[in-house]
């Protein structure tokens, strides 16, 4: 199975082939437009992650294999940057996920272009993650 590490590199060395910042958010938006989509019933405000400018919406469950996620925005930045997030940790024991730091962010520069209520949104987003990493930990299915 592939590692959240192989997979972290696997994004850092997608994001080096462009020049600027414009084609990032165009290939940022894409990962979005690729993402699955979620079920409509799993958009309650449970599911809504709290501190977000736009809305998102993130459920889990766990499986033997690990957490499998399913997300949303009705931004399209936004769904693009959970789609990212969900990548790297999709399908990843519950371990992995709490403790993960998500470096690549850094390395790829996406936390230094954002503005500051998305990159408020982005945090939000790798809290309620690692929650769930934390809250399945433990448990087995």
């Amino acid at each position: 199975m592939e590692t959240i590490i192989d997979r972290e590199e696997d994004i850092i060395e997608e994001f080096s082939f462009f020049d600027d910042w414009m084609d990032k958010y165009t290939h940022l938006i894409s990962l979005g437009k690729e993402l699955e989509q979620m079920i409509p019933e799993n958009k309650t405000s449970e599911n809504q992650i709290k501190g977000c400018q736009s809305q998102v919406w993130l459920n889990a469950k766990l499986t033997e294999n690990g957490i499998l996620f399913e997300a949303d925005s009705d931004a399209i930045i936004t769904r693009g940057m959970i789609a990212l997030l969900l990548r790297v940790v999709q399908g990843q024991k519950p371990e992995k996920i709490a403790s993960y730091e998500f470096n690549f962010l850094e390395k790829i520069g996406l936390t230094t272009h954002l503005s500051p209520s998305r990159a408020n949104g982005l945090v939000s987003m790798v809290k309620q993650i690692r929650l769930y990493g934390v809250a399945f930990q433990g448990k087995t299915k």
